[in-house]
């Protein structure tokens, strides 16, 4: 393994760049595409905390349109920040909602992870509830929650290190209150993922204030192992308690986007194993977490090299390379486009499960037009979530029934769910192509995904107009699993046209000539030159008709027509 990571660190930087000078580099269909929304200090959201309800409405909008936008650019995992320093976005138990979203004196009449997850759920994206684990903030933070502070609550848990206040890994009670609070939101809300940050210890850790907690508890270990050990027990203790309760929700980790020193490339004393104890790539050894969320914001020869590393030991769960899109502004590191691009290509020439981006603004502002390259060519068409197979890998059975229904410029899919049981959850893929049958190997064939209804209304031009008239529809479980396809053509079986009686709407259709109104018993009722929308003569009487569309061949497409005066 060596070998192949000091070969490849030598070239990849090269071959990166040319895949992306090149624009050969075919899109992805099963690809995590995941953004860190930071609420902390409001950094994506909210822009301001609210004061009134007015406030709270201009704080949904804002979300919907800062979704709208990830959406738009082609995002599948929303890593949402719920948990702050010792402060939430949702309705706890025993923590206090963040002064980031509402303004001293006012109560929230809204829940905001409720409500994001909502959202995101009705765009096709995942949430993963994203939770600060041991920081609880600076002497200031601390004071404005008062008596609800963890500090005020359980001060034996607490030291204060360097001006912050964090809670001690070593003390055996604290990875007991995060479980909770990780098993509070797993009971309470349907998110798709626990995503954990700064699960290790703060930085200048050779001085963090434990020392009589070891002393306690050490056991005989020297103080960085037991340091290991406490962070790796808390990762443990989570992921079990997740999986327990809903083993399809994915078990997630930000570490240091270093693990430890490489051979020939040095950390420069910032690494994940030795600065900060945080043993990440034995979480994967021992399978108790499901991805990695390595924080690689750095450029250059180290982010390929340290990139190897942590795949060559994933031991079959899936590393998402953190990229650092922040770092293209002008007052960070104002790294050129290249950088991202070379780094996203990487990724996928060397079989990472995606990309994540920190943060939500940095792609959304787009800086140095990084939105306008992921939305317009990388990440043009949708892509699934690689499964959790290690978990579950029975696909569920294909739906049903698939019909569709060619509308003034829609084209009206519909299906029933296969003969299962309804608590699977599950929801629906959509693609369409030029062939029969649908080949949905083809990311490029993916024009919708994650529905949550049997039914999907789909723009005639965004699904290729006449040239994809051929539809197939799959269902996909919480596990990532992907059914048999259900297959829909023209060929065999008329597709469904309506009208109100005095224009007909047709599907486009570049070769068609000639358009023919018939009724059941097979008597011509109209026939007219071609177009897609046509305003007719005389108008129809409700009730059925057959329409068929030839080219110059004469080769006819047969559609059923149904009438309907408004």
């Amino acid at each position: 393994m060596k070998t192949r990571r000091h070969h490849l660190h030598a070239w990849a930087f090269v071959a990166a760049f040319f895949l992306c000078v090149a624009g050969l580099q075919a899109q992805e269909k099963r690809e995590m595409r995941a953004v860190w929304l930071a609420t902390a200090y409001g950094l994506d959201w909210p822009s301001r905390p609210a004061r009134n309800t007015l406030d709270e409405k201009m704080q949904r909008e804002e979300l919907c349109r800062l979704l709208d936008g990830l959406q738009a650019c082609g995002i599948n995992t929303v890593l949402f920040q719920a948990r702050l320093r010792g402060d939430v976005l949702y309705a706890s138990s025993c923590e206090p909602v963040s002064r980031v979203a509402a303004a001293k004196g006012w109560k929230l009449r809204y829940d905001p992870l409720a409500f994001a997850l909502e959202e995101c759920h009705r765009r096709g994206m995942e949430l993963h509830a994203w939770l600060v684990m041991y920081p609880l903030g600076n002497d200031r933070h601390v004071r404005s929650l008062g008596q609800a502070s963890l500090v005020a609550r359980h001060p034996s848990w607490c030291r204060l290190h360097r001006g912050h206040w964090y809670l001690d890994p070593g003390e055996p009670a604290v990875a007991g209150y995060l479980s909770e609070r990780v098993d509070e939101i797993i009971g309470s809300y349907d998110v798709d993922g626990i995503h954990l940050d700064y699960v290790r210890y703060p930085d200048a850790a050779a001085s963090f204030p434990d020392r009589a907690t070891y002393r306690r508890h050490g056991k005989g270990e020297t103080l960085a192992d037991w340091r290991r050990g406490n962070v790796t027990a808390l990762v443990r203790t989570i992921y079990n308690k997740v999986k327990a309760r809903k083993p399809w929700v994915k078990v997630s980790a930000a570490p240091v986007g270093k693990y430890r020193d490489l051979p020939r490339c040095s950390s420069m004393g910032w690494n994940a194993y030795a600065a900060v104890c945080q043993d990440a790539q034995a979480w994967m050894k021992e399978g108790i977490v499901d991805l990695l969320f390595p924080m690689m914001y750095f450029d250059s020869a180290p982010f390929y090299a340290f990139a190897l590393d942590w795949q060559e030991q994933a031991c079959g769960r899936h590393v998402v390379p953190g990229i650092g899109a922040y770092q293209l502004l002008p007052s960070e590191k104002d790294w050129p486009l290249g950088s991202v691009e070379r780094q996203l290509c990487f990724t996928r020439s060397e079989g990472f499960a995606g990309q994540a981006y920190y943060r939500a603004r940095s792609l959304l502002d787009n800086p140095k037009r990084v939105f306008t390259m992921l939305a317009g060519d990388y990440y043009a068409v949708p892509a699934l979530i690689p499964p959790l197979s290690w978990q579950a890998s029975a696909p569920p059975l294909p739906p049903e029934g698939l019909e569709a229904a060619f509308l003034p410029g829609e084209i009206r899919l519909e299906w029933k769910p296969g003969r299962q049981d309804a608590s699977s959850m599950l929801r629906y893929n959509v693609y369409a192509a030029d062939g029969f049958p649908v080949d949905i190997s083809r990311a490029e064939n993916l024009v919708a995904a994650y529905l949550p209804q049997p039914s999907c209304t789909i723009n005639a031009w965004e699904a290729g107009g006449n040239a994809r008239r051929y539809f197939a529809v799959t269902a996909i479980d919480r596990y990532g699993n992907e059914s048999r396809p259900a297959q829909w053509s023209v060929e065999g079986r008329p597709a469904l046209l309506r009208s109100d009686g005095a224009t007909l709407h047709l599907p486009p259709d570049t070769d068609a000539c000639f358009v023919t109104v018939a009724d059941l018993p097979g008597r011509c009722v109209l026939s007219l030159p071609y177009a897609q929308q046509i305003l007719l003569p005389e108008r129809l009487a409700e009730g059925s008709y057959r329409v068929f569309i030839a080219d110059e061949k004469e080769t006819a497409t047969s559609y059923v027509l149904w009438v309907q005066s408004k």
